[in-house]
C-alpha cells in the first residue's frame, strides 16, 4: 500500500486525534474498531495495512499495540485536510437559478398588500414590496431539487397572522438578484398553489417594467447564501 487509502483515513486521524503524531499511544484493537465502527478484526488489519505502507510504526505489547504516524503518515493526513478545506472554502456562495417568467393568478397583489404582511415586510427586509408577486418556471429539474437547501438556509421570516376572518401563512424571503440587475427577494409560502418548480418573487420594484419583461423571458435568479 503506497497510498493512504480512503478506508484507512478514519483510522489514521483517530490515531492522530489520541496524540500519535510525536508520540507513541496505546490502543487495544477492539477499542479501536469501535472508535472507527470496525470489528476488531478490520481495525487490526487496518494498522497492519499502515504499518507496511510505511504510515504508522507499531510497538506490540501482549494485547496491545503502541503507535506513532510517521511523516509520510502525517503528510498524507495533511494533504486530505488541505484537499478537503480547499474544496469547502471554494463552494459558490450563491445558488443560482435558471427559469421562464409565466403569468400568475394574480392572488399575489392581494397578499402583499395586507397590512399584516406589509408592517412584517417593513421590519424584516427594509421595504415594502411591490404589490405582486413575479412567477418564473424553472428550467431544470436539478435547480428544483436544490431548492431543497433552502430548508437549511436563515432566512427572514414574515409570520403568519390572522384578521378575525381568516387565518394567512408565514412567508420566508432569501435576498436574490433578477438577472444580475435587481435586488429582490425569493419567497417561500406555508400555503402555496405553486410546487417548487414554479418560484414566486417581489422586490420593492415593479420587476417587470423595470427590466422590460413579458411573458417568456429567460431569468436569472441567484439566492445569496
Amino acid at each position: 500500500m503506497s497510498e493512504l487509502k480512503i478506508q484507512h483515513l478514519i483510522t489514521l486521524t483517530e490515531l492522530l486525534s489520541k496524540g500519535a503524531r510525536h508520540n507513541y499511544v496505546g490502543i487495544t484493537t477492539s477499542t479501536l474498531g469501535k472508535k472507527i465502527g470496525k470489528s476488531q478484526q478490520a481495525a487490526s488489519k487496518h494498522l497492519l495495512e499502515l504499518e507496511e505502507g510505511g504510515f504508522i510504526h507499531r510497538i506490540m505489547s501482549g494485547r496491545k499495540v503502541s503507535v506513532k504516524l510517521t511523516q509520510k503518515g502525517h503528510d498524507q493526513i495533511s494533504d486530505m485536510y488541505n484537499l478537503l478545506k480547499n474544496s469547502l472554502e471554494s463552494i459558490p456562495s450563491a445558488i443560482v437559478l435558471d427559469g421562464t417568467l409565466v403569468a400568475g393568478m394574480g392572488e399575489g397583489k392581494y397578499y402583499m398588500s395586507l397590512k399584516g404582511y406589509t408592517k412584517q415586510f417593513k421590519e424584516k427586509i427594509g421595504y415594502i414590496p411591490f404589490p405582486g408577486t413575479l412567477n418564473v418556471k424553472l428550467n431544470k429539474k436539478e435547480q428544483v431539487e436544490s431548492l431543497h437547501q433552502l430548508n437549511n438556509i436563515e432566512a427572514a421570516k414574515v409570520e403568519g397572522f390572522s384578521d378575525g376572518k381568516r387565518t394567512y401563512g408565514w412567508v420566508k424571503c432569501f435576498a436574490c438578484k433578477i438577472n444580475g440587475k435587481v435586488d429582490a427577494q425569493l419567497i417561500l409560502l406555508e400555503r402555496t398553489h405553486h410546487d417548487l418548480s414554479t418560484i414566486e418573487l417581489i422586490s420593492k420594484f415593479e420587476i417587470r417594467k423595470k427590466l422590460g419583461l413579458k411573458n417568456g423571458s429567460a431569468m436569472s435568479i441567484k439566492i445569496q447564501i
